[in-house]
């Protein structure tokens, strides 16, 4: 209990410096959550399509999946150099296989006799798509956002390692300077904010839920 004040008394003191730190690592946290949405979401959709570009691109998510950040970010460090890039692009990376596999599983999971009535009323393939596929699958993507901003957000700590800044800057000097009150500043920053975005964003899931559908 000394210990939770003592990190307490820490951060009041030096509130600008973790609001600050809080500030880069939502930024970059929710940047590369934005740009994977954008690219991943996308190549979900063409994955349900079947086929070999099925297997493609599964097994392509499959093998940035196995990669650590970490190494990512290293990997970057001779191209993009020290900051938030290389960060930024391993971060978006980290939470591409969740919203490619759950928008894969969200549209073929739609009720084959579902589309069939759809087809029956004289909707084009479009109109399916939109009206019909996208809105059912919609909860099971929600679900994957929610997998992945979880995963960002507390992979996002990594990024001190290569001068991106963030929450996993007091982590990183708790540790070199064996100073307690860093570390568990950091470390509870991070999970409360990965605990909030996965409340919210569950909260989101139960919106887009039709009634009387199971959620995962």
């Amino acid at each position: 209990m000394e210990l939770l004040v003592e990190t307490w008394e820490y951060v009041a003191e030096n509130a600008d410096r973790f609001q600050q730190a809080a500030l880069v690592h939502l930024g970059l946290s929710f940047g590369a959550l934005a740009i994977a949405m954008l690219i991943f979401i996308p190549l979900g959709v063409l994955a349900s399509m079947g086929g070999r570009l099925t297997a493609n691109i599964v097994g392509a998510v499959a093998a940035v999946r196995v990669i650590p950040s970490l190494a990512v970010i290293l990997l970057l460090l001779p191209v993009y150099g020290l900051g938030w890039r290389p960060a930024l692009i391993a971060l978006t990376l980290l939470a591409g296989p969740p919203l490619v596999v759950n928008t894969d599983v969200g549209l073929r999971g739609v009720d084959a006799a579902t589309l069939e009535a759809a087809t029956g009323l004289g909707m084009t393939r479009s109109q399916r798509f939109w009206r019909v596929k996208l809105p059912l699958a919609l909860p099971v993507i929600v679900t994957g956002v929610r997998t992945a901003a979880v995963e960002v957000i507390g992979s996002a700590t990594l990024a001190a390692f290569v001068g991106a800044g963030g929450l996993g800057l007091f982590i990183t000097s708790g540790i070199t300077l064996l100073d307690e009150r860093m570390l568990l500043a950091g470390a509870i920053a991070v999970t409360i904010l990965a605990l909030l975005t996965e409340w919210a964003l569950a909260r989101l899931e139960g919106r887009v839920t039709p009634p009387g559908t199971a959620r995962a």
